[in-house]
């Protein structure tokens, strides 16, 4: 895999994109913050905006080199034909990592399952791994749903569930509806992403029902963040989540839902650089 700049060269500013390709795959690449600052690979979730310009990626590239790929069939990445599972992508990164070198892992949401994923094949390259209102485990008995359905719910309800305050989330939240202030171009990315989070995700629904089994394999420092009034998988989803890692640590962010990094970024800033710190020093 190979990088090749798209628009120039990142700064600690406003940001770069470049595509990385390899044999047949071209990943989209947005850096943030000085090129030889240590590395944080931070994964983003379902529904998202391609970029590296939100707040807490501004804080966070002011001590690191933060590297945002969008995942494969996301954004401006391509998918080739054979991937059809959350493996595919966790091999990718894996990849990713040996170019980059080691790297703090930190995933959003569906991106949390992704660093799931990877963390549990190999850590030799994971400095450290924040996961944020992850997705990916059963938490559960068969017949009780761990996580919100949010192909099937409307708009109204998901940011409902997905934010603490709706109003706020109503105008911030990238859903892809026309009323959202989004170009053609941008939509046509949302519901492409969605459409690959299907395709690779849906059956089972969002979760590897051996991943909680295999959460014990992680051996790296590991923060997991979670929003209070996340209702797409609830605080004690992701308190069963850390209890499943060993010597992980819990936070909880009050006043957020499952975007705490969007809701509350300062609070998310505060508990995440910290223990980044912390496993810099060490």
């Amino acid at each position: 895999m190979e990088p090749s700049s798209r628009n120039g060269e990142a700064n600690a500013g406003a940001g770069s994109v470049s595509t990385w390709r390899a044999s047949d795959l071209e990943l989209e690449v947005f850096a943030r913050g000085a090129e030889g600052a240590e590395r944080l690979l931070v994964l983003h979730d379902l529904d998202y905006v391609n970029g590296v310009e939100y707040p807490f990626t501004e804080g966070l590239a002011k001590r690191w080199r933060v590297i945002s790929p969008s995942h494969p069939g996301f954004g401006g990445s391509s998918l080739p034909p054979s991937f059809d599972s959350m493996a595919d992508l966790a091999y990718v990164y894996l990849d990713v990592l040996r170019l980059t070198g080691p790297a703090h892992l930190i995933g959003l949401g569906f991106g949390g399952w992704i660093a799931a994923e990877i963390a549990i094949r190999c850590t030799h390259d994971v400095r450290s791994l924040v996961l944020v209102d992850a997705l990916g485990i059963k938490v559960g008995d068969r017949t009780t749903r761990d996580i919100a359905d949010m192909f099937v719910v409307s708009p109204s309800e998901l940011v409902e569930l997905s934010w603490h305050d709706a109003q706020r989330g109503e105008h911030e939240m990238p859903l892809p509806v026309a009323n959202r202030g989004f170009d053609e171009d941008q939509l046509t990315r949302l519901l492409d992403n969605r459409k690959t989070a299907a395709l690779l995700a849906w059956n089972p629904f969002m979760h590897d029902p051996k991943l909680r089994a295999r959460l014990a394999r992680i051996d790296c420092p590991t923060l997991v963040v979670w929003g209070a009034s996340d209702g797409i998988v609830s605080p004690l989803y992701g308190r069963a989540y850390a209890r499943s890692i060993p010597a992980a640590r819990f936070e909880l962010i009050g006043q957020a839902g499952h975007y705490p990094y969007l809701e509350q970024p300062a609070a998310f800033l505060e508990t995440v650089e910290p223990f980044l710190l912390g496993v810099q020093r060490a």
